[in-house]
C-alpha cells in the first residue's frame, strides 16, 4: 500500500506491477444487456442512462482498435501514461457469443501499450466458456472482470431493478476465482430506502468473499430514467457529501487491506446530471475522504477481521 494514502489505490497497483504509470482507456463494442434486451427486462437498472455508462462512441463508429489509439494520444499527454488497460465499460462486456467476443478481446490486445483488459460485465452473463478464454489471456496480460453487484441486500436489487439476486453474484465469484482473473465488485452507495448497517452489510459481504478489487460510486440522478422520476416525485433523496464521504470512509475500514480500490465515486456526465451537483466536485470528494482517514487516523481494513 502507498505510504501516504491510506486506502490501496489502483494507480499505486499498477505502476508496482509495471513499474510506470498505466491507465485505463474505456472501450465502447456496441454491446447490450440482458436487462435490456427483454432476456430479462426492457427497462435496465432504474439508474443507467441509456448508454449504458459508456461513451457512444461504438455509434460515432469509431473501432475499438481507434478508441484505444485515441485513448493513448490523450492519457499519455495528460497522465504521462505509458501502458494501458482496455476497459470495456459499456453495458455487458461478456454478453455476445463467444468468437465475438474473442474477436474484440484480441483486437484490444493487439493495439501497442494495452497489457491487460478489465470486463464489465453483470454475474449472470459468464460461463465457463467465456471464463476459459480470459483464464488463457491471464497468462501473459492482466485481465480483471468487474462484476456489478451494488448491493448485498435481495430486496435492493429487487427495487432497482437490477434482475438477479445477491447469490448470483456469490456464483460468479466462486467459478472466477483460482483463474488468475482478477474480480472488482461495483457497489452504489445512497441505493433507495438503504440505511447505513445495509451498506455496511455490502462492505462485510465482499470482505468475506475473497474478490480482488472494488469500485464504489455514488448513486445520482441522471435525464430520463426511473430514478429521475421517483427523484422529481420526492420518493428519493440524494445523499449529502459529508454523509457520503462518511460511508466511503466506514466502508472503506471494513473490507481486506489488500483490495485494491479502484474508483471511490462516480463520473457523472455534466450534461445529464440531475442531482446532486456536489456529484461533480470529484477533486474535493476524494480529497475529503483523505482528510476524513486521517482525521480519525483511520484507515482500508482498520475494522476487517478474518
Amino acid at each position: 500500500m502507498a505510504a501516504q494514502k491510506r486506502y490501496n489505490d489502483f494507480n499505486t497497483y499498477l505502476r508496482n506491477i509495471f513499474g510506470c504509470r498505466v491507465q485505463k482507456i474505456t472501450v465502447d463494442a456496441g454491446l447490450t444487456c440482458p436487462n435490456r434486451d427483454g432476456t430479462i427486462s426492457t427497462g435496465g437498472c432504474i439508474y443507467c442512462n441509456i448508454r449504458g455508462s459508456g461513451t457512444g462512441a461504438h455509434a460515432r463508429g469509431l473501432s475499438v482498435t481507434q478508441q484505444l489509439i485515441n485513448g493513448k494520444n490523450t492519457l499519455s499527454k495528460r497522465y504521462k501514461a505509458k501502458k494501458f488497460i482496455a476497459y470495456f465499460q459499456s453495458f455487458s462486456n461478456t454478453y455476445a457469443p463467444l468468437p465475438a467476443l474473442q474477436d474484440l478481446y484480441a483486437e484490444a490486445l493487439g493495439v501497442d501499450d494495452v497489457v491487460g483488459l478489465s470486463i464489465g460485465t453483470r454475474p449472470d452473463c459468464v460461463d465457463d466458456a467465456v471464463l476459459d478464454l480470459l483464464q488463457d489471456y491471464a497468462k501473459r496480460y492482466l485481465i480483471w472482470i468487474e462484476y456489478g453487484l451494488q448491493s448485498a441486500s435481495d430486496a435492493t436489487l429487487a427495487f432497482i431493478n437490477r434482475g438477479h439476486d445477491v447469490q448470483c453474484f456469490k456464483d460468479a465469484v466462486k467459478k472466477t476465482r483460482n483463474r488468475n482473473i482478477k474480480i472488482c465488485a461495483h457497489v452504489i452507495l445512497g441505493l433507495p430506502h438503504e440505511t447505513r448497517q445495509d451498506m455496511l452489510h455490502t462492505a462485510k459481504t465482499l470482505a468475506g468473499l475473497g474478490i480482488d478489487g472494488v469500485k464504489l460510486h455514488l448513486l445520482y440522478v441522471v435525464k430520463g430514467n426511473p430514478l429521475e422520476t421517483l427523484y422529481r416525485r420526492g420518493d428519493f433523496e440524494c445523499l449529502q457529501q459529508d454523509a457520503y464521504v462518511d460511508l466511503v470512509c466506514d466502508f472503506l475500514e471494513r473490507i481486506p487491506r489488500e483490495m485494491v480500490v479502484q474508483r471511490l465515486t462516480g463520473d457523472p456526465h455534466p450534461g445529464e446530471l440531475v442531482a446532486p451537483a456536489w456529484a461533480l466536485k470529484k477533486t474535493e470528494i476524494l480529497e475529503q475522504i483523505r482528510k476524513t482517514l486521517e482525521k480519525k487516523d483511520s484507515r482500508q481494513g482498520k475494522h476487517f477481521k478474518r
